[in-house]
């Protein structure tokens, strides 16, 4: 596959499944999906690092830098309070991994740390499979494309989208019928939740799933969520709710996609 001058390539990493998009810095292009892959084996780090290189090597990736978008479900994804007094980025390494271990039960030896480190508030964090991710530098290598950048599906889509959130919006991601929400005050993200779709999801639910999580977290209800993602028709362009402005981001990206290619997609350049 022959690169012209700003372009690359995208790749989505599902449990069973891998897709490949290419993009362009300029020319105000979509993204191009180029191909997909199901494979056995789900999460397991050697199946997903087999599909991948049978998808690089598809497509003659050679010298096209590569961006990598993980499932949630292949990461752990979540919020740490800064302890009283902590000075130093070890002290904030420390309460992650404290965090962790509480949280998910095991110790953070086999995940690789990911975060906005603040001892000032609270901050996001994400947790990486070390071995997969030791295999995806391979196979890239192996490939002779260069590995530029490498997140979750949440934070691409929070980092695409943060520009565009007005002050006292929450943030929302759809993918695969579950919708991850950060809530947000005074600029930064206070909690993220994860709650699956329930089947006929309106703008009801969503404001009543909204305001408990509110109430949960000792926040005051948003006014506004914006939502980026393969979200419910229910929640489409001209519905509106007296409770919560819903506001989608992004609609018609990828439409007809597979979520695997959709995936791929969460933060590029529309």
């Amino acid at each position: 596959m022959r690169r012209r001058l700003g372009q690359s390539l995208r790749v989505g990493i599902a449990p069973g499944a891998v897709a490949l998009l290419k993009t362009s810095r300029f020319g105000g292009n979509a993204p191009e999906l180029v191909a997909e892959l199901a494979f056995d084996g789900g999460s397991h780090p050697e199946s997903i690092a087999g599909a991948l290189r049978l998808l690089l090597e598809g497509a003659g990736s050679a010298n096209w830098p590569v961006t990598i978008v993980l499932a949630d479900e292949l990461v752990r994804i979540w919020q740490v309070t800064p302890p009283a007094g902590a000075a130093r980025l070890a002290d904030l390494e420390a309460a992650a991994a404290l965090r962790f271990q509480t949280l998910f039960g095991e110790p953070t030896g086999a995940w690789q740390l990911a975060a906005g480190w603040d001892a000032a508030q609270p901050f996001l964090v994400a947790a990486l499979p070390r071995h997969l991710l030791a295999l995806i530098e391979q196979v890239c290598a192996a490939q002779r494309a260069p590995l530029v950048e490498l997140a979750p599906q949440f934070v691409a889509g929070f980092n695409q989208w943060r520009g565009a959130l007005k002050a006292g919006a929450w943030y929302g991601l759809v993918q695969q019928r579950v919708l991850t929400i950060a809530a947000i005050e005074d600029g930064a993200i206070r909690a993220v939740r994860a709650a699956a779709l329930p089947e006929g999801a309106d703008l009801d639910w969503l404001a009543a799933h909204v305001a408990r999580e509110a109430l949960r977290l000792n926040l005051s209800v948003p006014a506004r969520l914006c939502i980026s993602g393969h979200a419910p028709a229910a929640w489409s362009k001209g519905a509106a709710h007296p409770a919560l402005a819903c506001h989608l981001l992004g609609q018609g990206q990828g439409a007809g996609w597979s979520d695997c290619a959709r995936l791929a997609a969460t933060g590029s350049r529309l």
